[in-house]
């Protein structure tokens, strides 16, 4: 008989007291599918193994965790201590460490520095734009930079406009990522210096906005957001017949900033919008701060070059990010990931003083070390779950959940998850179009994850007595999406009452959900 998680005292396990009485078995029931720890033979347990002996099960693998939030009991456990690819439920561990070590009123900062004195009007010298990782820096905050700049009496510059992105080191992309997704916004390169075309804050992306032509067959027409230099599109989209399918799509050549178009636009059709990332984010950010300088009557006689700034020089101008407390909610309600991997070269830089994700990544763990996270059993290699060399285990997502719960900044953290069956987009996140009209919209509140072949969801949700709960389910190597599933676990625990036998929920098989699931289920799809 394996060793058993200890029982929690409350009513629910009194179905299971009185089989043991008439049985005299407690530990795995007869025909538990293999894997499964049980507590006790309990309604809620029989509801989730069955759940969980879903045929798209077959061939892949499932763990979920379900504890008691204030006790930490453990209430069902199947390959709780299996590793499995979370994807972005690696969110959790990147996210509470930067709470943690960051603080939550850290803010990053942009600063545009001299070393070289002005004279009527005149810098003797070069200027430089220094980034310190900040993700949600806007073509506004730029332009506010060069407004500082010229509110200083700097009329023109005769040196070079100097980038210094030495806050981070050069690793733009992380452990694994594959390269077809390069070019997609959820896969941007992460420098110190960058800049976020939108109010999501996608950094190191810039947005190409679509319009069909005049006429049937004449090109598309394509305006970029915001204007730079960096970015070169090469146009072959063209205006089809109204009605017809809109297939323009967007992609950037590995290793260049050449972006191709292709594809048709309908006639009469709205704007459309397209994210692509930018090769070197760097000089991206650099030339839209150039062309503000200009805009604010700042000539510039030399180029753009990058190197490090003299650490003489003197500030001129800063941009100041809002906190990390308040980054929590764009990045986790919409997990992004660029937010998770800033945070985690910053957590490096501040903490180790490199910028790396090697150091970062040493804080991150070190921090789930401390709240009794067995980080001995898990690996983390990289902050968003983009690398498919991630490994946790369902119990080390349930631990880290406990134990944050007594953290000081819990609440915010805990405020920024998505909430299921919520529509607001910065409230429902992830979550918004999923668990809609169950006694889990509104209720259940977890991170979401997603790759091909992976699906993962973990966070708390309060069953109809009122019981909070911490959950973690994380499946792998499917063929058929487990997403139903996962759902209707939630739906099942937000349901569950030790008063009266509950109804079983059964996962949603319908073409509707599949379709819904293939159209805006995962979170690399922007659009959702």
């Amino acid at each position: 008989m394996r060793n058993l998680p200890r029982v929690s005292g409350r009513g629910l396990v009194a179905f299971a007291a009185a089989m043991a009485a008439t049985a005299g078995l407690v530990g795995q029931s007869a025909g538990a599918p293999a894997g499964v720890q049980q507590v006790q033979s309990t309604g809620l347990q029989q509801q989730l193994d069955t759940l969980l002996s879903d045929p798209r099960f077959q061939g892949s693998q499932v763990g979920l965790v379900v504890r008691d939030a204030t006790s930490g009991e453990t209430l069902y456990d199947r390959n709780g201590g299996t590793r499995f690819l979370p994807a972005s439920n690696t969110k959790l561990f990147s996210s509470t460490a930067a709470m943690h070590t960051l603080g939550t009123g850290f803010r990053f900062h942009t600063d545009v520095l001299a070393t070289a004195p002005v004279k009527g009007g005149k810098l003797r010298g070069d200027l430089y734009l220094k980034g310190f990782g900040d993700p949600t820096a806007l073509e506004a905050d730029y332009v506010a930079l060069a407004k500082q700049v010229a509110k200083a009496g700097i009329k023109r510059i005769d040196g070079n406009l100097i980038a210094d992105d030495t806050y981070f080191d050069q690793m733009r992309l992380g452990d694994t990522w594959a390269s077809d997704d390069e070019s997609f916004y959820y896969s941007a390169q992460i420098s110190a210096l960058t800049l976020a075309p939108d109010t999501d804050y996608d950094s190191g992306t810039a947005i190409v906005e679509s319009l069909p032509g005049a006429t049937v067959g004449a090109p598309a027409q394509l305006k970029m957001i915001p204007a730079n230099g960096i970015l070169k599109l090469i146009n072959t989209a063209t205006t089809g017949a109204a009605g017809s399918s809109n297939t323009l799509s967007v992609e950037r050549d590995h290793g260049t900033n050449l972006v191709r178009i292709t594809g048709s636009v309908p006639a009469g059709a709205t704007v459309g919008q397209d994210w692509v990332t930018v090769w070197e984010p760097t000089l991206y950010a650099a030339d839209v701060f150039r062309r503000a300088l200009i805009a604010q009557g700042v000539r510039i006689d030399g180029r753009i070059r990058t190197a490090a700034a003299p650490s003489a020089a003197r500030q001129l101008a800063r941009d100041e990010s809002m906190t990390v407390g308040e980054l929590m909610n764009p990045f986790m309600k919409l997990s992004n990931n660029m937010h998770a991997e800033t945070l985690v070269k910053a957590m490096g830089a501040v903490a180790k003083a490199s910028g790396s994700w090697s150091a970062g990544l040493a804080v991150t763990t070190e921090y789930a070390k401390s709240l009794g996270v067995a980080t001995n059993t898990i690996r983390l290699s990289d902050g968003s779950g983009l690398s498919r060399k991630v490994n946790v285990t369902a119990k080390s997502v349930s631990d880290l959940l406990i134990a944050t719960q007594k953290e000081p900044w819990f609440q915010q953290w805990y405020d920024a998850l998505p909430i299921a069956g919520n529509p607001d987009r910065f409230v429902g996140g992830t979550l918004r179009s999923r668990m809609r009209n169950t006694p889990a919209a509104n209720n259940l509140r977890a991170k979401t994850g997603s790759l091909t072949g992976v699906t993962a969801l973990s966070g708390y949700v309060s069953t109809k007595d009122g019981r909070k709960l911490v959950f973690s389910m994380i499946s792998n190597n499917y063929l058929t999406t487990t997403r139903p599933v996962e759902d209707a676990v939630g739906v099942t625990l937000a349901s569950w009452t030790d008063q009266a036998p509950v109804a079983a929920v059964r996962a949603d098989t319908s073409r509707t959900a599949q379709l819904a699931e293939e159209s805006c289920g995962n979170d690399w799809l922007k659009g959702c």
